[in-house]
């Protein structure tokens, strides 16, 4: 199927005189997870992770993608005609470098627009001739999916539209500009207070934005509204002076601003939009991608609540499998994945998953973004460990965990991996560090533990996480790459280090961390993490003698904190497991 596809492919090329197509794996907003309609990597080559982008020429079909995904990349290309190229190494060769060493100067490369933002085509359009041609697979992908319009709804996080917008106004009048146009779906959702389900997992809406010093245009209608949500809340936001407009409506306002300044997000903006601009623009990162990072007092309160409710439910699961593995014997993965949907989903409040829950034992675990089985899942031993990475998605936050927990008797080797994964997590958990710095500069907090016994991970330590938003965001993280974003108080983000041995096993703990206030001195002011996530981490197989005195106390502590927190939530069988699990260790 995957190979006709390509070939498919390279027929349009010939007939179009293209050198080299890119597909990347993103969406005309430069959305982590696009809707199915943009999954045009996934349709091409059969490859389903987050992060992906295809180089086709004549002659070689790749994937690029990173260290996440290698694995399941070797796994999912096989048979389609494409080979793996792979980033986050030291040997990577990027898109851009690749094109120059493969295609003469002359070549021209054929890019979906829409779906690639202008600063990533400034970095080939100076070697070959691009040729935009947004939506190039709709010849071929004959049953292509639209673009969605679910219903739309409003949200209290504590601060007006209508405060938003002003500060934008601000904003632009700070930079010279007339108007700003916003095209991350999340920015959008968090300047108008308005949730959705137009992305899986994720609660936003496909739409742009457009400010201006005296209008604010909203492009958001993909086809007749008739549910009485979306209804109601398109009167609250025309009666704040917001226009709403079809979607499809603002390539023909871009053209026709022969007028000031306009503000682009110069990493979310795509290609073909910024080639129909007819104004002068200034190409900046978006101001609203850090401020929305920093959680308001009402933000922070409903994060504790999410957290306290969908921790309850956590151990609720935990308790399930354990009795169920022991006494069974025939519970798979995909059974323990439906169980905690079906136990969050009791939650009030409850929207939906955040993210595909991760469900995994023995050689799946060993995948960062393993996909489990939807069916014939391997069924869970009553030996080794089992890896669940899953979060939910509330009215009043997101949540994102991973526990892994021993199913029965583990190896010498699994237990190390698991003690100094939990190591490196609590070490991050217990940082002090002056304001200013930034999350590259304690990520090797994490990753010491390891490191000192000659083992590491691929992935990030720690991304942002949204307010009933997206499970990752930026622009904060905690990861080697340097990104000189400081922690700010305020700021939500994950602590998650692992270890993963191919067909083996994989060992990862995550909890979200909320950056605070730790006083000031003559050294100056300093910062520490406050952790949100309640779900207590199993001691059974932990190696005591690799955990120092403090990380024993922090793990005691937190586990002692759980317990006294979440048991009045608990029904009493739950509650007394929980009281054994989390008896602190000596």
């Amino acid at each position: 199927m995957y190979k006709e596809r390509l070939e498919s492919l390279r027929t349009m090329m010939r007939s179009k005189g293209w050198d080299a197509v890119i597909i990347t794996g993103s969406d005309p907003h430069n959305s982590e997870y696009p809707a199915e309609r943009w999954k045009q990597v996934q349709w091409l080559c059969g490859f389903t992770g987050e992060a992906g982008d295809i180089v086709v020429t004549l002659d070689h079909a790749g994937l690029w993608t990173d260290t996440r995904y290698f694995i399941q990349a070797n796994i999912q290309l096989e048979g389609s005609g494409f080979v793996l190229h792979k980033t986050r190494v030291p040997e990577q060769v990027l898109i851009p470098e690749w094109l120059a060493l493969n295609l003469d100067k002359d070549s021209i490369v054929a890019v979906d627009g829409l779906c690639q933002n202008a600063s990533e085509i400034s970095a080939i359009a100076g070697n070959f001739t691009v040729a935009s041609v947004p939506n190039m697979l709709d010849a071929l992908w004959k049953d292509r999916p639209a673009i969605p319009q679910t219903p739309v709804f409003t949200i209290d996080p504590g601060e007006t539209r209508a405060s938003k917008i002003d500060w934008l106004r601000d904003f632009i009048d700070g930079r010279e500009c007339d108007g700003i146009l916003l095209s991350s779906l999340d920015e959008i959702a968090w300047t108008l207070n308005v949730r959705a389900s137009d992305i899986e997992y994720n609660p936003l809406v496909i739409s742009y934005l457009l400010v201006r010093r005296d209008d604010v245009k909203w492009f958001v209608l993909k086809g007749n509204v008739t549910d009485e949500v979306t209804l109601a809340t398109m009167d609250i936001v025309r009666s704040a002076g917001i226009e709403v407009l079809p979607y499809e409506d603002l390539e023909l306002e871009l053209g026709d601003m022969h007028w000031g300044r306009l503000f682009l997000d110069s990493n979310t903006i795509n290609y073909h939009l910024w080639t129909q601009v007819s104004c002068d623009v200034v190409m900046e990162p978006s101001p609203v991608r850090l401020r929305k990072a920093v959680k308001n007092p009402t933000e922070i309160a409903g994060m504790r609540k999410a957290h306290l409710l969908d921790g309850a439910a956590m151990e609720r699961f935990l308790f399930w499998l354990e009795s169920s593995v022991d006494a069974r014997g025939d519970i798979s993965e995909r059974d323990a994945a439906d169980m905690l949907g079906r136990i969050r989903a009791e939650i009030p409040g409850y929207r939906g998953d955040s993210f595909e829950t991760i469900s995994a034992c023995g050689k799946g675990a060993a995948l960062p973004h393993y996909i489990t089985p939807k069916k014939n899942a391997p069924v869970l031993p009553s030996h080794g460990l089992y890896l669940c990475d899953s979060g939910a998605q509330y009215d009043f936050g997101t949540t994102d965990i991973t526990r892994t927990v021993p199913l029965g008797e583990c190896s010498p080797l699994e237990k190390e991996d698991y003690t100094l994964v939990l190591k490196g997590h609590i070490d991050l958990a217990m940082a002090a560090f002056p304001a200013g710095t930034a999350g590259c500069q304690i990520d090797v907090l994490a990753r010491n533990p390891l490191w000192q016994a000659r083992r590491n991970f691929g992935h990030g330590t720690g991304h942002g996480v949204g307010y009933f938003l997206g499970v990752h965001e930026g622009p904060q993280d905690i990861r080697q790459n340097l990104n000189g974003t400081p922690l700010t108080p305020g700021m939500i983000t994950s602590d998650e280090p692992g270890i993963y041995r191919e067909g083996m096993h994989g060992v990862r703990h995550e909890n979200l961390i909320l950056c605070v206030e730790s006083g000031n001195n003559d050294f100056g002011n300093w910062l520490e993490f406050e952790t949100l996530t309640l779900c207590h981490f199993d001691t059974s197989c932990i190696v005591r003698e690799l955990l120092d005195s403090r990380e024993i106390k922090w793990l005691n502590d937190y586990n002692e904190h759980v317990f006294t927190t979440l048991s009045p939530y608990l029904s009493a069988d739950v509650a007394d497991w929980l009281r054994e699990k989390t008896m602190p260790i000596q």
